[in-house]
């Protein structure tokens, strides 16, 4: 019978775990870097911290953050501000609801907590729309509607949009306001784009028709009713296409941080695959643009076979990371965002020496515990009159 020889892990150059000492810890950063020696989520969390960090740290490295769920109504808005503000990420791709949900509270409209008891057939008559425990006032998207319509009177009927643009312009009316805040202001101060691929699927997208078929109802061109659902607005998605895959051909280094999963991640990856597929079919040598540096979190398991639960390795074999052969690091993080995104943030805030609560410029100003809610008037526009709900 064979008999084994038993290893002790140091002799096969294993890496020791260490086990998490609280009277060690003095700071989010240490108590992440305490992690990464630790199991489970917990290490997955401490090697995110340590990626995250050096993401930062690369002078060469442009980061992308890509954004889905319904981040912004889980009032996470302010820790995307804070990464944009301090120049943690130079692009942002991003589900359109997450955007509007955002405006609403960058022109100072309140979120409210879902009271179970109510059934959903109460909470549309009163226009509540609820988003898993959270609620969103169907007047508040209406106040949207008018901001956003602001936004698209600066861009002009005429002129061939994208989600870049429009989302630009919009942050643009939010900078107006010098004491106001939201992400899209964040965004148009560091000039970092904003991308919304499936504008069509968000308050955003309904804004940007009901627009156009004002404009055509004013041009006389709508003689029926029925003459409005043939209004199509002047949109060009592939704006978005070229402008992203021109951003990351323009960088030494990609590094992507995403939220979930979805089309916001899908896009962003396939750059990769659109300059390869450039190259082979126009005989063309550019680099193909793969992510060097990647950090997720999302709950969602692989085995689902949901894109949401697409590993990192499976992004190898189609082109879209660097291989940890050749240097790629990454780290997946099982669990909810809302629960280890602003520890993981403020950890590597306080590693580069900006987690001591000052901000680079004014901050939102928040809602506060109003009673009036959706009766509020926003910063930057007046109530318009009400619409049903959807």
């Amino acid at each position: 019978m064979h008999k084994r020889h038993l290893h002790d892990g140091r002799e096969d150059k294993l890496v020791p775990l260490k086990s998490l000492d609280l009277d060690e810890v003095d700071s989010f950063a240490s108590l992440l870097r305490g992690m990464s020696h630790t199991a489970f989520s917990g290490r997955s969390l401490g090697e995110a911290f340590e990626i995250m960090v050096a993401m930062a740290k690369d002078p060469d490295c442009k980061v992308v953050m890509t954004l889905s769920g319904a981040m912004t109504i889980a009032k996470m808005g302010k820790v995307i501000q804070k990464m944009i503000d301090e120049g943690l990420v130079h692009a942002v791709v991003s589900t359109g609801a997450l955007m509007a949900h955002g405006l609403s509270e960058a022109i100072g409209l309140t979120h409210y907590r879902y009271n179970p008891e109510v059934s959903d057939e109460e909470l549309f008559d009163k226009g509540y729309n609820r988003v898993y425990d959270t609620l969103e006032m169907e007047a508040n998207l209406n106040h949207v509607e008018e901001f956003s319509t602001k936004a698209m009177e600066m861009l002009g009927p005429q002129k061939e949009l994208s989600s870049e643009m429009i989302c630009r312009a919009l942050g643009q009316v939010l900078a107006e306001d010098t004491d106001g805040g939201g992400v899209l202001r964040s965004a148009y101060l560091k000039n970092v784009p904003v991308y919304v691929p499936a504008l069509t699927d968000s308050e955003l997208g309904l804004d940007l028709c009901t627009w156009a078929m004002r404009h055509a109802r004013k041009r006389g061109e709508i003689k029926t009713p029925m003459d409005l659902f043939n209004v199509v607005p002047r949109y060009n998605p592939f704006h978005d296409l070229i402008s992203f895959a021109r951003f990351a051909l323009g960088a030494k280094k990609l590094g992507i941080f995403t939220i979930g999963g979805g089309v916001p991640r899908n896009w962003a990856q396939e750059v990769g695959p659109f300059v390869d597929i450039t190259n082979d079919r126009l005989e063309e040598s550019f680099r193909p643009p793969r992510y060097h540096y990647a950090v997720r979190i999302c709950p969602e398991p692989v085995h689902w076979g949901g894109l949401s639960g697409c590993t990192y390795s499976e992004g190898v074999s189609w082109g879209k990371f660097v291989p940890a052969s050749e240097g790629g690091r990454q780290a997946e993080v099982y669990a909810d965002a809302t629960t280890v995104w602003p520890l993981l943030i403020k950890g590597v805030l306080e590693e580069l020496g900006k987690g001591d609560g000052r901000r680079s410029r004014p901050s939102l100003r928040g809602p506060g515990p109003s009673r009036s809610g959706p009766k509020q008037t926003p910063r930057s526009a007046t109530k318009p009159a009400g619409r049903p709900g959807r």
